[in-house]
């Protein structure tokens, strides 16, 4: 059946595009649409309404044919090149987030990562620390709900600022600096997730190698990686389009893989590769040249993603997600509410920011995916699938109508008017000027 695999994956891609079509119709984020689509075609089993309609027809044939038409929809012969595309898409995703990310951006956005982005990072950790107590969770499969709780959606929340035309506002700063603090609370949190699960590691002192190993791996790429830059800039000097994304995806490649070995998820070696390219003076071109990359194969992921979760296995999650969605969204909005404090902004924006953060998806997907390689509770999956499906709607829909919701509780707020001057005040201030 090896001759049905082009024509399988033809059908994902396509698939993939028509729901993002949909998507960007409805004004949604992508995210969620390319998981669901996944879900549905990835079991065997027909979706209920399909099931419905051929007990209602009950005729065999048609039943017959059906079967022959399902098979390629279960995409049972591509799945395994699927699921590479999607490894490939966390390569990608993680590479770009470097690139935007830089290691000089980072140093410049000081307090407002610092302050607002660790009070982020511990009400998210410590709301993680409460669920999965509540859901009585083992030591390992707590610290992934753990991180997967702290980890805002970059991809989502960039979206969002674009299309509600909020890039410009000063509460967007303190988004963009709390959010790269939370994204190196997460490389380092990953780090700490592959000593622990990856590698197999029992005793505290095996966990601790492995994660003092991967924070020197992280520290070497963002002390010496930079001075690299000339020299990898003099290799990519006057090179063709041809050569010179040869050499960028082979130097991504690399370093993600030699992470791997070292027991360091690739996903951090992708996002090292891509702080020290942030420096190069083809920075520009580097970005235009992986993007299409990355939105490709990072819908892939999403899309893969979805394939691997029985839908069928969700129910016992739901009432899990549903609550850490909501304990998200307040610890969120109370992060948002210090960040203005230190960052001297409105209390309104306190909304904005929280609302904007809440936003979940690539990277809870991503340690989801490091607990599934480890082994641990399945439980974990479903609950991040029904986690990341209601905050990746929820949040950008809260964003659209934070004001809203603030003039609702609060009241909106007066604006000072101007005192207005009487006949004889202003006829006493022409008379001033004349005189002057």
């Amino acid at each position: 059946m090896s001759h049905i695999i082009i024509l399988e994956i033809g059908i994902a891609v396509f698939l993939v595009a028509l729901v993002g079509l949909l998507a960007n119709r409805l004004r949604f984020s992508v995210i969620p649409f390319f998981i669901i689509i996944g879900m549905i075609l990835g079991n065997k089993e027909y979706p209920s309404f399909v099931a419905d309609f051929l007990a209602y027809v009950n005729n065999p044939d048609i039943t017959s044919w059906v079967d022959k038409v399902w098979v390629f929809f279960t995409f049972s012969e591509s799945k395994p090149f699927i699921d590479f595309m999607g490894r490939l898409g966390v390569l990608f995703l993680l590479f770009y987030l470097g690139l935007e990310f830089s290691v000089s951006r980072l140093l410049k956005s000081g307090k407002s990562i610092v302050t607002g982005g660790t009070l982020y990072v511990f009400l998210n950790f410590v709301s993680g620390l409460l669920i999965g107590w509540l859901m009585n969770l083992p030591f390992k499969e707590m610290m992934v709900l753990c991180g997967l709780m702290t980890s805002s959606s970059t991809a989502i929340v960039a979206k969002v600022l674009t299309d509600l035309k909020r890039t410009a506002n000063p509460e967007t700063e303190v988004i963009m600096g709390m959010i790269m603090f939370d994204d190196l609370f997460i490389a380092m949190h990953i780090s700490f997730l592959s000593g622990l699960i990856l590698t197999g590691g029992t005793s505290f002192w095996s966990v601790l190698g492995t994660s003092l190993l991967a924070l020197g791996f992280i520290l070497a790429f963002l002390i010496f990686g930079r001075k690299l830059v000339p020299s990898i800039d003099k290799i990519l000097h006057d090179k063709s389009s041809e050569l010179f994304i040869l050499i960028i995806f082979s130097l991504l490649f690399v370093i993600a893989g030699f992470s791997e070995t070292i027991h360091v998820a690739e996903a951090i070696g992708a996002l090292m590769a891509g702080l020290v390219f942030a420096d190069s003076k083809y920075l520009k071109k580097i970005e235009s040249m992986v993007l299409p990359y990355k939105d490709f194969f990072g819908a892939m992921f999403f899309f893969s993603f979805g394939l691997s979760i029985d839908i069928y296995s969700l129910g016992g999650a739901v009432g899990w997600g549903a609550l850490a969605a909501f304990v998200t969204v307040l610890g969120n909005i109370a992060s948002g509410y210090f960040a203005t404090y230190f960052s001297k902004l409105k209390p309104r924006s306190s909304f904005d920011i929280g609302f904007t953060l809440s936003a979940r998806g690539e990277f809870s997907i991503i340690m989801a995916n490091i607990g599934k390689a480890g082994g641990l509770l399945p439980v974990l999956q479903s609950f991040v699938v029904v986690y990341v499906l209601l905050l990746s709607v929820i949040s950008p829909l809260l964003t659209k109508e934070s004001r809203n919701i603030w003039n609702a509780l609060f009241g909106k707020e007066q604006k000072a008017s101007k005192a207005r001057k009487t006949l004889e005040e202003l006829e006493a201030s022409v008379q001033e000027k004349e005189l002057e």
